[in-house]
């Protein structure tokens, strides 16, 4: 097993953890449902490297949140969604700024997050996310202009989607506003994806090909019980 995969796990494993660890807290049972949006800022980790600029896509879909205590002044709880989620990457060279390439990936996503906030129960929250993540290739484009007919097709830009299981770790913090008419939650989180979605074996031509995203994300939430 790749030692990234180790550190990985155990980072998920510790952060899952923490709601439950602190059970010594003020007892809560607070179950919200609701929906988010946003965008994805996207780029590819590859080896051997490609040149390429971020390729911006979107990112949106259910939330649950239950919130299980409050220790002291913290908040602890566990959130999980279900987004449909665009990735891949816009290559750019310099030294041939003619060439366009586009490949956006689009997948489903679980996000399975440990949720720790801190403030009052009805005003400001500040909170932060962290867990693990999962998803699924479901189709992708890709969008390549005129000037590659000079040119040599580089590896990527045929090659099919071998692994579509996609996991990583993700996390982030933000600002959450509990109201009576709902709570508005605004979210800047990372997605470190771990496997890659090209074949990686010592005969493959990439050794790394997997995801990083920063997400900029609205979230709306209200409570089926508090």
């Amino acid at each position: 097993m790749k030692i990234k995969s180790i550190i990985g796990a155990g980072l998920l494993l510790t952060v899952w953890a923490l709601p439950g660890s602190a059970q010594i807290g003020e007892q809560r049972h607070n179950l919200a449902v609701g929906f988010n949006g946003g965008i994805n800022i996207n780029s590819v980790s590859f080896s051997p490297t490609v040149r390429q600029k971020n390729l911006m896509g979107i990112n949106g879909g259910l939330t649950m949140r239950y919130i299980s205590e409050k220790y002291f002044s913290m908040i602890c709880g566990a959130q999980v969604e279900l987004n449909f989620s665009q990735h891949g990457w816009s290559e750019f060279d310099e030294d041939h700024p003619e060439l366009e390439y586009t490949r956006t990936m689009n997948y489903v996503e679980i996000p399975l997050l440990a949720h720790l906030a801190f403030g009052k129960d009805r005003g400001v929250q500040f909170f932060i996310h962290a867990g693990p993540q999962i998803g699924f290739f479901i189709s992708d484009t890709r969008k390549k202009n005129d000037a590659w007919e000079n040119f040599t097709t580089p590896e990527q830009h045929d090659k099919d989607v071998e692994n579509k299981f996609d996991y990583g770790i993700t996390g982030g913090a933000g600002l959450e506003l509990r109201t009576k008419a709902g709570n508005f939650l605004v979210e800047g989180r990372y997605y470190y994806a771990l496997s890659d979605f090209y074949k990686s074996t010592k005969k493959d031509y990439f050794s790394r090909s997997a995801h990083g995203t920063i997400v900029a994300k609205i979230t709306y939430l209200f409570d089926l019980k508090k």
